[in-house]
């Protein structure tokens, strides 16, 4: 089955179904429209919620009379002018016995009853239909999308069948074409026709001639390349006896030279040495001379050597001083960028950055595979240029029967072009390795790179340690561990009098002090916003935190408050004073300056101030003189 009778069959399916759901929904919508109509004539004009409303009164009504009626023996006593001793009125209508007979009220709660349990009936029936209507109208509509995809499809279906019966038409008449041109070719070659079932046998045929015509042009190239090494090497021969024999006339000039030369020589000789063995003496002088020279070039390494590493020494650091120089006012450029870029990138500071950041084997692997895959990219760029090369040499390639003295022409300037084309790899291995060799300097410069982030960062540490010239960071810095310890120490004091607030240091200010409010969810609050009572408890934590530090010689084992106690009420006076009278207990020496004179009722020990005249005052307590004024 093709594919266009598969969607005309598919399409036909869908039509079918779509028609059968159209009439399940006229059919839905009938019986939904019955089930009103039924609805509205059981209801009249009337709505449902009206009758509902109806029967509520009759019930209020019905248990009224019912009431009424279960107050017979009541009514009896009551008599006309008298109030009720219920409702204080003075009329009583039902005192007669004309007492209303809920029989009617009740007839008409039944048929209310009955006809809002059939209206009930009738609405849930109508729901139902309503659901299977909808259920219906969305069959429906699933279908006639499924129908209008199959037609879709079929349209499709019927363009592409007929876009593949015009290529087929196209194909044909394109192969006529190429069969008409390939037949031409061969006639050349005497073949007159080309029988369809034999054509693998004829390729058979042309490819031994081919095969057959490259052995030809292959056993001339050899022939012609060893004509070539015989001429060289007859050229070679030539010239190998021309210059023997120019070297044979100026051997034996020399020869006469060299005898008239020695025969002056040995004359020279015997007036120097006489009867002395010159090889002897000659030997022991160069030996002096050997070994004088050898202490002077010892002696001149030497002092080049130090004289090298001297100024090399000085170079570096001349050359350090400099980059220094240079590199201070990039580095706080670069400093300023790389803390700007943090927050952006979505690093709070540079320790997650560095977390974060690939480590220096990872960043060598994606070098690594970047690497192999640029060689894999020119490996297979080379690779296709290649096949392409030879596909079209396949295709232009044309099986002849001319002689080989016909083809010569063409022969040598197909070796005309094949020289070119080596010339061109050439080339192209020259550009190779040109690349290669960039490669490697890139690499190299690559290294230098990470070596100047390694030093770059090795001076980012120390200037994130030292900080500026006047050394406030680096102040900043021992202060803020400081003030990290007193923070601690603060905290355990605090959390003997309450267990509210926490100290912690600005996030943005090292140095500035919030603290954290356990009562609101752990929120961080500044210390300004504090009441005075709360400011007072915050300072003296950070006061008795200060005298709990201490260094190798230095001890603070003496602590005086000044005021302050008025701002806070019983219960945090009375969570002070415990806390002093713990220090107290520890070994430390508590004085507190206050007004307040609850305080005259909680600390034993005083030293009094009374005020006197002439701007004098008199102090009395323990260990003051008795007469004492100051």
């Amino acid at each position: 089955m093709t594919t266009l009778e598969r969607v005309t069959k598919s399409l036909d399916e869908w039509q079918k179904q779509c028609r059968t759901r159209k009439q399940e929904l006229d059919d839905a919508s009938i019986r939904l429209q019955q089930g009103k109509d039924a609805l509205s004539q059981l209801l009249g004009d009337r709505l449902l919620r009206e009758y509902r409303t109806e029967k509520e009164t009759l019930l209020r009504e019905m248990a009224f009379l019912t009431k009424i009626a279960e107050l017979e023996d009541h009514r009896a006593k009551l008599e006309d002018g008298k109030p009720c001793p219920l409702c204080g009125a003075t009329e009583h209508p039902f005192a007669e016995g004309n007492v209303p007979v809920p029989d009617e009220t009740e007839q008409k709660i039944k048929a209310l009853t009955k006809l809002i349990s059939k209206a009930e009936d009738q609405e849930a029936a109508i729901k139902k239909l309503e659901e299977a209507e909808v259920t219906a109208r969305k069959n429906l509509t699933e279908g006639e999308k499924q129908e209008t995809a199959a037609a879709n499809d079929k349209k499709a279906a019927e363009k592409s069948f007929a876009e593949v019966k015009e290529g087929l038409e196209k194909l044909r008449a394109d192969f006529t074409a190429r069969r008409q041109a390939v037949s031409a070719k061969l006639l050349l070659l005497g073949i007159t026709e080309i029988p369809e079932m034999q054509v693998s046998s004829l390729l058979e045929s042309l490819r031994a001639r081919l095969n057959a015509w490259q052995a030809q042009v292959k056993k001339k190239a050899e022939i012609e390349k060893q004509i070539a090494d015989l001429d060289s090497e007859m050229k070679r021969l030539d010239a190998v006896i021309e210059t023997q024999s120019t070297t044979l006339a100026e051997k034996r000039e020399r020869l006469e030279t060299l005898k008239k030369d020695h025969t002056i020589g040995s004359d020279e000789r015997k007036a120097l040495y006489g009867d002395k063995n010159p090889d002897n003496e000659e030997l022991r002088l160069n030996k002096t001379v050997s070994d004088a020279e050898d202490a002077e070039k010892k002696a001149r390494d030497r002092h080049n050597e130090l004289h090298q590493r001297w100024n090399t020494a000085k170079t570096h650091i001349e050359s350090l001083k400099k980059r220094i120089d240079q590199r201070e006012p990039e580095l706080r450029k670069l400093e300023i960028e790389f803390s700007t870029a943090l927050a952006p990138a979505g690093f709070s500071d540079e320790v997650q950055f560095l977390e974060a950041r690939l480590t220096a084997e990872q960043r060598d692997e994606l070098s690594t595979k970047a690497k192999k895959l640029d060689d894999n990219q020119t490996d297979l760029k080379a690779r296709q240029k290649d096949r392409e090369t030879r596909l079209a040499t396949e295709i232009a390639k044309m099986v002849t029967n001319k002689s080989l003295e016909e083809m010569e022409p063409q022969f040598k300037k197909y070796e005309d072009s094949l020289k070119d084309l080596r010339n061109i790899i050439a080339g192209l291995k020259h550009k190779l390795s040109e690349n290669t060799a960039a490669k490697e300097r890139i690499k190299a410069k690559q290294t230098a790179i990470e070596a100047q982030k390694k030093e770059c960062h090795r001076w980012e540490n120390l200037h994130e340690l030292i900080g500026s010239a006047d050394g406030k960071k680096y102040r900043n810095f021992a202060q803020g561990l400081t003030f990290e310890m007193m923070i601690g120490h603060a905290n355990r004091q605090l959390q003997k009098m309450t267990d509210r607030y926490l100290l912690v240091r600005d996030d943005a200010q090292p140095l500035e002090l919030n603290v954290v409010d356990n009562y609101q969810a752990g929120e961080i609050r500044s210390t300004k916003n504090l009441s005075g009572g709360e400011s007072f408890i915050v300072s003296l934590s950070l006061a008795l935190g200060l005298s709990h530090m201490a260094s190798k010689n230095v001890r603070v084992d003496s602590l005086f408050l000044d005021e302050g106690f008025g701002t806070l009420d019983e219960e945090a006076l009375d969570t002070a004073l415990e806390t002093l009278a713990g220090l107290q207990q520890d070994g430390k020496l508590i004085g507190v300056i206050s007004h307040v004179p609850a305080l005259k009722e909680r600390i034993s020990t005083q030293i009094q101030v009374t005020p006197q005249t002439g701007g004098r005052s008199q102090i009395s307590g323990p260990g003051c003189c008795r007469n004492g004024s100051v």
